[in-house]
């Protein structure tokens, strides 16, 4: 599945909240979420590789899933 990742949430990986949080990190997590999401949802819980913990907000689009943004810990 592709994941698509907003330019919202790339801005929201440079504060310090989400710290050593990456993109790969966002990516293992969206791809981890089962079934389909029609409507932007948080999904708690997380774990970046560095151990910090994050939430993510995402839904299903026509070219796959968007991370609208992230929340750390």
């Amino acid at each position: 599945m592709r994941i698509i990742i907003t330019e919202h949430a790339h801005k929201r990986l440079r504060d310090f909240r989400q710290d050593k949080i990456t993109t790969t990190d966002i990516i293992c997590a969206a791809r981890g979420i089962p079934g389909r999401i029609p409507t932007a949802t948080r999904f708690r819980g997380f774990f970046a590789k560095s151990g910090r913990m994050f939430d993510i907000v995402a839904k299903d689009i026509e070219n796959g899933r968007l991370v609208i943004t992230i929340i750390g810990k």
